[in-house]
């Protein structure tokens, strides 16, 4: 097949233009602009246009599919194209449901541990040698792409994100893999700019749960009370499974899971984590793997690149960075650091980055995020409010919302990275939260400054 990317330099796309490349496929792409490490992976397949732009001349009824990139927009000449050349276009789900659709569908759906959830049932798959393919949205220790297609592999596992499917298709991506097997892990108000209210958003996981095919089965986190509430309620003819965070205890700074045949220490951290892992076990058994196989298999999960990630540690010290940018993500990620590192003063940063999180009206979600941190800061750039033509937001806003009469608020880069680098961080758990980099903030000076 000869197939075309339309903003083939996304993370998930160009993740997919390699997995097709592999399989066999003929694949092109554009894109108006590449970054690391989309460029690099890409060049090293060949698959990295020649030139950055829109050209409409790429377009022809040569092509059996044209892939369409959320990067894209409604009126992207070669969009237009192929359009007007009436050729099949798909959005990055709904080419994933085709390449699956004669396979039996793992689908992880949630607000939030999905990508974990996700990472951890390939892990523990990997560990026992199963071969699966797979969408995951993160980078993986052991695996060379965030997706991997095949014609012979019995089960696809995907995580099922809750956002639009494409530019002229605004359906939810999971709405579109039609699961034989899924999981919602919590359900907490995201993505305001497409769910307006927390109904529409509630809604969107109903659809997903009448949408698993009849007789299939879903694994849910009993312990988030909206979970329960959408999952029972359902009247799809499908298999039920509650999970709720395993009996566990932290000793010398290790998580412990207890089971029957022992405790099993663990490299991960936080009730988050433990829900996560409950929920991927469900999940492997079944498919296949056996309880005593997934504890060995879970006790060397690392955890999922920017998922609560240790960049730098020592006798004294430990910084993390991590993912989270929405109310329940913060709140869950501060309070699984302070809960692990106990005796350490935690300084936890959080960058309000996201279209929501910068919504004025929507800031009061942030209500008791950071009350776990010794020290909480916030930054934000009012640059980023502009670009994303958003009201104003002030400091005083941000104050109100949090709770927290010390919070600390920056809304100048530099001035972060000063605070940054000026800390002394003996006895010091620091916690950098974001979707975003703080404006450029250095990962790997930090590590060299704070930790020599």
């Amino acid at each position: 097949m000869k197939v075309h990317f339309i903003a083939i330099g996304g993370s998930a796309m160009h993740n997919l233009a390699i997995a097709l490349s592999n399989k066999g496929y003929q694949v092109t792409g554009s894109d108006d602009t590449i970054h690391d490490p989309s460029k690099s992976r890409l060049a090293a397949k060949d698959l990295l246009p020649t030139k950055f732009g829109w050209f409409s001349e790429k377009i022809t009824k040569a092509l059996d599919a044209v892939i369409l990139g959320m990067h894209a927009k409604e009126n992207n000449p070669e969009l237009l194209k192929a359009q007007q050349l009436g050729l099949k276009i798909y959005s990055y789900p709904e080419f994933l449901y085709e390449q699956s659709k004669n396979k039996t569908r793992v689908v992880i759906g949630g607000s939030h541990g999905k990508t974990t959830i996700t990472s951890m049932i390939l892990h523990v798959l990997h560990y026992h040698e199963k071969e699966v393919d797979y969408m995951v949205g993160a980078q993986l220790e052991g695996f060379d792409t965030m997706v991997h297609l095949t014609n012979e592999n019995d089960f696809m596992v995907l995580e099922g994100d809750e956002y639009l499917s494409s530019p002229i298709d605004r359906r939810p991506k999971f709405h579109l893999y039609k699961p034989n097997i899924a999981l919602i892990s919590g359900i907490a108000w995201d993505h305001i700019n497409v769910f307006p209210t927390y109904e529409n958003y509630v809604d969107q996981f109903s659809i997903f749960t009448n949408q698993i095919s009849r007789g299939g089965m879903l694994v849910y986190n009993e312990e988030d009370l909206e979970v329960k509430r959408v999952v029972e309620g359902s009247t799809n003819i499908i298999k039920k499974y509650p999970y709720v965070t395993p009996k566990h205890y932290i000793k010398n700074g290790t998580t412990f899971l207890v089971t029957a045949n022992g405790d099993v220490p663990l490299e991960i951290f936080g009730k988050h984590n433990l829900q996560n892992l409950a929920g991927a076990k469900w999940i492997c058994q079944h498919m296949g793997v056996q309880e005593d196989d997934f504890y060995e298999a879970i006790a060397t999960f690392k955890g999922a690149s920017k998922r609560l990630e240790k960049i730098a540690e020592n006798k004294n010290t430990v910084i993390f960075k991590d993912f989270a940018h929405s109310p329940s993500k913060v709140k869950a990620t501060t309070n699984a650091v302070k809960e692990q590192y106990a005796d350490s003063i935690l300084i936890a940063c959080l960058e309000l980055h996201t279209y929501s999180s910068l919504d004025a009206a929507f800031l009061k979600e942030y209500k008791g995020a950071l009350d776990k941190a010794d020290v909480a800061v916030v930054f934000f750039s009012p640059h980023a409010v502009q670009i994303k033509k958003l009201e104003a937001v002030t400091t005083q806003q941000i104050s109100q919302a949090f709770k927290r009469d010390d919070l600390i608020i920056y809304t100048n880069s530099k001035a972060f990275k000063d605070f940054l680098f000026s800390q002394n961080l003996k006895n010091k758990a620091l916690l950098l939260m974001s979707s975003g980099n703080y404006g450029g903030l250095d990962f790997d000076d930090l590590k060299k400054l704070l930790l020599t």
